[in-house]
C-alpha cells in the first residue's frame, strides 16, 4: 500500500501514462493480497458468525475495487478501451460503476468494454463474481453444518 500512495502522490506531480498506471496496478495488487487474506480467513471458519458474514460482503466490494483498479490502468494504458452511451464527467466513477455492474452480473449496457482484452477482462470478472458467491455460500454453509453437528454430539 505504500507504494500505492508513493505513486499516487507521483501522479499529482507528474501525471503521465507510466505513474498513472502504475499507481493503479499497485493498487490492485494491494486488493488482491487483501482478497486472498480475507477469503483464507473465511475458508478456515468452523462456525459462522456475523464477522464472517461481515469478511464475506467485504471480500465481495474489495473484488469490485480490485476490477475497478484493473479497468483504470487499462483505460490509462490502452485509451477508448471503454466507452459509454451518455457524456462521461468522471472517467473513475463510470469505471467503478462499470466495475460492480460486471460483478454482479447486470451488465445494463450503458458502459461497454470496447477493446478485446477490455472485453476479456470484463468476463473474467463475471466469472469470479458468480464463482465467488457460490464458493463462498459453499464455505459459509460447510462451516455451518460443522457447527450444527458439533452442538449436537
Amino acid at each position: 500500500m505504500c507504494a500505492a500512495v508513493i505513486f499516487g502522490v507521483l501522479s499529482v506531480f507528474f501525471p503521465n501514462r507510466i505513474v498513472l498506471a502504475t499507481r493503479w496496478s499497485l493498487l490492485a495488487v494491494f486488493f488482491a493480497l487483501t482478497v486472498v487474506g480475507l477469503f483464507s480467513y473465511l475458508r478456515h471458519a468452523r462456525s459462522v458468525s456475523t464477522l464472517h458474514l461481515y469478511t464475506a460482503i467485504s471480500i465481495y466490494l474489495l473484488l469490485g475495487m480490485l476490477w475497478f483498479c484493473i479497468y483504470c490502468a487499462v483505460d490509462i494504458i490502452s485509451p477508448g478501451s471503454f466507452s459509454s452511451s451518455g457524456n462521461v464527467t468522471d472517467r473513475q466513477s463510470e469505471l467503478l460503476y462499470f466495475s460492480l455492474v460486471t460483478l454482479t452480473t447486470i451488465g445494463y449496457g450503458d458502459v461497454v468494454a470496447r477493446q478485446e482484452q477490455a472485453r476479456m477482462l470484463a468476463a473474467l470478472e463475471g466469472m469470479a463474481g458468480v464463482l465467488y458467491i457460490a464458493i463462498s455460500v459453499a464455505i459459509l454453509v460447510s462451516a455451518y453444518r460443522r457447527e450444527n453437528s458439533e452442538h449436537s454430539d
